[in-house]
C-alpha cells in the first residue's frame, strides 16, 4: 500500500506470506496498523475494511488471534467500527465552517443571547470530544 509507512509493527505470529496474501483483501491494501501502545499492554490497531465479505470473518479472526497472542496479558481484542460511530469528514468540515461563522463573521452583540446554543448547534465540540 502506498499509504502505509515504510515500517510498521506486525504480530510475530503472522507470517510474511500471510501478510502478503491478506493485504489484497483489504481496501487500498491497508493492512492492520499498530498505531498506539499503552504501558499496560493496551494497543490501538487501525484496520481498513475487508473487500471480500466471504473471507472477512476468517481473515479478521486470524489477525485478531495474532494480536491477542502478542498482547502481554493475552487480552481479547475489542473491535469498534469507527465508520458507524464517528462523523464523516464532510460533517466535520461543515461543523468547522459553522464554528468559524459563529466566531468570526457574526457580530457578537446580535448573537450573545443565543451564543452557547449556537455553538452547540455547530456540533464542533461534540466532534472534537
Amino acid at each position: 500500500s502506498t499509504s502505509l509507512p515504510e515500517y510498521f509493527v506486525v504480530p510475530s505470529s503472522l507470517a510474511d506470506q500471510d501478510l502478503k496474501l491478506y493485504s489484497y483483501s483489504f481496501i487500498g491494501r491497508r493492512m492492520p496498523l499498530w498505531s498506539w501502545n499503552h504501558p499496560n499492554g493496551s494497543a490501538l490497531v487501525r484496520m481498513a475494511n475487508i473487500k471480500d465479505v466471504l473471507q472477512q470473518r476468517r481473515i479478521d479472526q486470524r489477525i485478531c488471534n495474532a494480536i491477542t497472542r502478542s498482547h502481554p496479558l493475552r487480552s481479547d481484542v475489542y473491535k469498534s467500527d469507527l465508520d458507524k460511530c464517528l462523523p464523516t469528514i464532510q460533517e466535520i468540515q461543515a461543523a468547522h465552517i459553522k464554528l468559524k461563522q459563529l466566531c468570526v463573521n457574526e457580530p457578537f452583540d446580535e448573537t450573545e443571547e443565543k451564543w452557547l446554543s449556537s455553538l452547540e448547534n455547530t456540533r464542533w465540540l461534540e466532534y472534537i470530544r
